[in-house]
């Protein structure tokens, strides 16, 4: 049973006004078998959430606790959260020139299982899940990210997720610039991950067109650095017709 148990986290990012807090106690646990979406405006600490859970230098946490079955997130390094089983699609993936997709899967898979995948398996694997993905095979002689569409972009981020098997999938906005046909197929790998019982799914996004292809089991309002309401996917669409002014307007 896995489970990413969030109390109280607060976190800071330096400025040149000096530092300013962007969570401000955000409580959450996401079981396995669960699918949490959160949603919430520009600047509400969404994606703040993500990267210091995934341990970005950039944020400091002041305070609260992050676990993962019950072990200490926080005191983990970035690689060391990776082995634990957590796993971060960022909302802008990187460039990474002159490393191919598939040494760039296949070093990430050793590192994180200890040993090298079997070569034959391996390559059988990464091919069934690109075409899962509708990438092609030659895909995976690219270099990482460069050159790539957004809508590749977001696809190869679910075939890591796919092909490293974490615990817990942290998701930033792996909506954003997809166009529908994308959104469709990325959207299935998504639920192909959570069909496994034993994982849990974190999903941040701005708008509910990919909550109709992944239903969550849970949807939470962020606003102003912590969580303003939660309830199940009927939030989404009370969102979706009214937005999120009474939540505004209730943090000022």
């Amino acid at each position: 049973m896995s489970t990413l148990e969030i109390k109280d986290l607060h976190v800071s990012v330096a400025t040149e006004d000096g530092d300013k807090e962007i969570l401000k106690g955000v409580t959450l646990t996401i079981k396995d078998g669960e699918t949490h979406a959160i949603m919430g405006p520009n600047g509400s600490g969404k994606s703040t959430l993500a990267y210091s859970i995934a341990g970005h230098p950039k944020y400091t946490v002041t305070s609260g606790t992050v676990k993962l079955d019950g072990e200490d997130v926080l005191e983990m390094s970035v690689d060391e959260r990776a082995r634990a089983g957590l796993f971060l699609a960022m909302q802008y993936p990187v460039e990474v020139p002159g490393v191919s997709v598939s040494n760039f899967l296949r070093t990430a898979k050793t590192a994180i299982d200890g040993e090298a995948p079997k070569l034959r398996h391996w390559v059988k694997d990464v091919n069934s899940t690109l075409e899962r993905l509708d990438l092609d095979a030659s895909f995976g002689t690219r270099s990482v990210n460069e050159g790539f569409s957004g809508g590749e972009k977001k696809r190869h981020e679910i075939a890591q997720l796919e092909l490293l098997n974490p615990k817990v999938a942290v998701l930033d906005e792996t909506d954003s610039g997809l166009d529908i046909d994308a959104l469709k197929i990325v959207s299935e790998g998504v639920n192909r991950f959570a069909e496994n019982k034993d994982k849990g799914v974190l999903l941040i996004t701005h708008y509910t067109r990919i909550l109709r292809y992944i239903k969550p089991d849970f949807v939470h309002v962020f606003v102003a650095g912590k969580v303003a309401e939660s309830g199940g996917a009927e939030l989404a669409e009370a969102l979706e017709a009214n937005g999120y002014e009474k939540y505004l307007t209730a943090a000022v």
